[in-house]
Parts: C-alpha cells; sequence; structure tokens
C-alpha cells in the first residue's frame, strides 16, 4: 500500500493544501506536469513548468489551530535535509524528462482554518526559490 492512499487527518490536510497550491500555480500560469512523484525516498508534490523554468514545489500546509509556536512559518519545516532529498529527487526525474530550462525550488505555504467540508484557505504564500543546492548543502558532512 502506498503511504499517500492512507487518509489521517494529517494526510487529508496535506491533499487540501496541495489542491490549494496546484490551483494557485495554474491561475499564475503554471502547467503542472506531476503531482506526488516520488524517487530515491523523497517525494516531490507537485513538479510544475512556467516560461522560464521547471519547478520543483514543495507544499507545507498548517491548520491554523495547530500552528506550533516553534516554527516562525511552514517552510522552516523544511530542512537541510529535506531539501537535499528532493533535490535528488529532482535529480532523478530530469534524468528521465529532460528539458532545456533552468530548475527552481519552490515552496507553497498554505494556512488553513476549519475541519471537513468547512476547511478553507486563510493564507497562501509562494515562495520563489526558496532554496538550492548550496542552502541544501551548508553544513553538511558526509559521514
Amino acid at each position: 500500500m502506498n503511504i499517500l492512499e492512507i487518509l489521517t487527518p494529517k494526510r487529508l490536510l496535506g491533499n487540501f493544501g496541495e489542491r490549494e497550491a496546484a490551483r494557485l500555480l495554474k491561475r499564475k500560469g503554471y502547467k503542472i506536469i506531476k503531482r506526488n512523484f516520488t524517487a530515491d525516498g523523497a517525494e516531490i508534490d507537485i513538479i510544475a513548468e512556467c516560461a522560464e523554468a521547471v519547478v520543483f514545489v514543495e507544499v507545507k500546509s498548517r491548520s491554523t489551530d495547530k500552528i506550533n509556536p516553534k516554527e516562525s512559518r511552514p517552510a522552516a519545516a523544511i530542512t537541510p535535509e529535506k531539501q537535499r532529498k528532493i533535490i535528488n529527487a529532482a535529480k532523478i526525474y530530469c534524468a528521465f524528462n529532460p528539458k532545456d530550462k533552468k530548475k527552481r525550488f519552490d515552496v507553497i505555504e498554505v494556512l488553513v482554518e476549519g475541519e471537513g467540508k468547512a476547511r478553507r484557505v486563510k493564507d497562501i504564500k509562494h515562495i520563489m526559490g526558496a532554496f538550492d543546492k548550496s542552502s541544501a548543502y551548508v553544513g553538511y558532512v558526509k559521514r
């Protein structure tokens, strides 16, 4: 069974956030190429394309009633280790789907109010170029 098929409350929130993130990207003129691409132990939430780049998007959704005060913003949950995994998965994707465009790693933060069918987006923020290879490997010591 695929972990993405287990519909826990956290996964339902994540699915909602990813749908809203894809809608935002489409409104901005991006073409959604793939959702939930998995490779090398990592998942890329959305792979999209705009005029100048292939964009690998990590979506971080948070419920407004369960915001962690220690986490300044949802994007802060994307650690350098997570960034490296996403970058490696993106390399695998690009090996099988070559495009002569720049590659970019974005984050979309989705703050959600309510539960179930009453769920709605309170705020959504698209952070373009949120990380790259240099930020993912800062302080990294290979063991």
